[in-house]
């Protein structure tokens, strides 16, 4: 459903993406993870519409990202959560079902079941300006699923959210991926993509160091416990200063950059 084909975005001289190569399909669940700077977020905006490659294709579901067929089959769930406070839950949730010119009595129905599953009724009709971040969130998921999306983008989704919240989108996301919805989850909880990841891929300096699921990257890496100890050794998180050469390589190369690790059949990462 999304496909990211040898995509660079460069600002002025400097590239924050790098002929970048990611790939999700309908009913997978991908962490998509890498340190501060990386790339995520730009590649997320370009994956959204928000922003254009320069060069490179984005699609999704076939249509070019951006256009007016790949929003309509896309959901973006922001970092932080931005509701219009003068509106209650409902009529929020109300305004964006005119937006995408769903039929009235249909989406109504949509939005009580979902306003049952983030289990909002003791808030919705109040503003959203009382909310608390943790109500803002819910509410916002419920926004980004109220048109049933085929594609579900979601940046830093648990920031802020208590343990009930956390466990409900926790459940959200799988149950999305089961239903057929690709969903690419950009975190930096190394242990939420372990937990719910059906597919990881690990980006810094732009370029996709390493992707698979969880037990492809230990055996490929010949590490074995937490997902944090391989993704700090392949950002080169482990090293304190310089000099020790990155998973997959011998000593660091002239160019100090990772080398390739590949996983999972037709898979590649540059």
């Amino acid at each position: 459903m999304i496909e990211i084909c040898g995509v660079t975005k460069a600002f002025g001289n400097k590239k924050a993406v790098d002929h970048l190569d990611l790939h999700v399909r309908a009913g997978e669940l991908f962490g998509f993870l890498g340190p501060n700077g990386a790339g995520k977020t730009t590649t997320i905006k370009m994956v959204c519409g928000l922003l254009k490659p320069t060069s490179g294709t984005v699609t999704i579901g076939g249509h070019v990202a951006g256009t007016r067929e790949a929003r309509q089959l896309l959901a973006y769930v922001p970092d932080q959560p931005y509701l219009y406070e003068k509106l209650t839950g409902r009529e929020f949730l109300r305004f964006v079902v005119e937006m995408y010119g769903l039929e009235t009595k249909r989406a109504s129905k949509r939005i009580d079941e979902l306003i049952d599953t983030f289990e909002m009724r003791d808030y919705i009709d109040d503003l959203c300006e009382s909310y608390s971040h943790g109500m803002k969130q819910r509410v916002v998921f419920a926004s980004a699923l109220v048109h049933d999306p085929k594609v579900l983008i979601v940046d830093e989704p648990l920031v802020g959210l208590d343990p009930r919240s956390a466990r409900i989108v926790k459940d959200l996301f799988i149950a999305q991926a089961r239903s057929g919805v690709a969903v690419l989850m950009s975190t930096h909880l190394l242990a939420i993509a372990e937990e719910l990841a059906d597919t990881i891929g690990i980006i810094d300096k732009g370029t996709m160091l390493v992707r698979g699921t969880v037990a492809e990257l230990r055996d490929r890496a010949q590490m074995q416990g937490p997902l944090e100890g391989l993704f700090l050794k392949l950002t080169g998180g482990d090293r304190p200063i310089s000099g020790v050469g990155m998973v997959g390589e011998g000593p660091a190369g002239s160019n100090g950059h990772a080398s390739t690790i590949q996983v999972g059949e037709g898979e590649s990462a540059r």
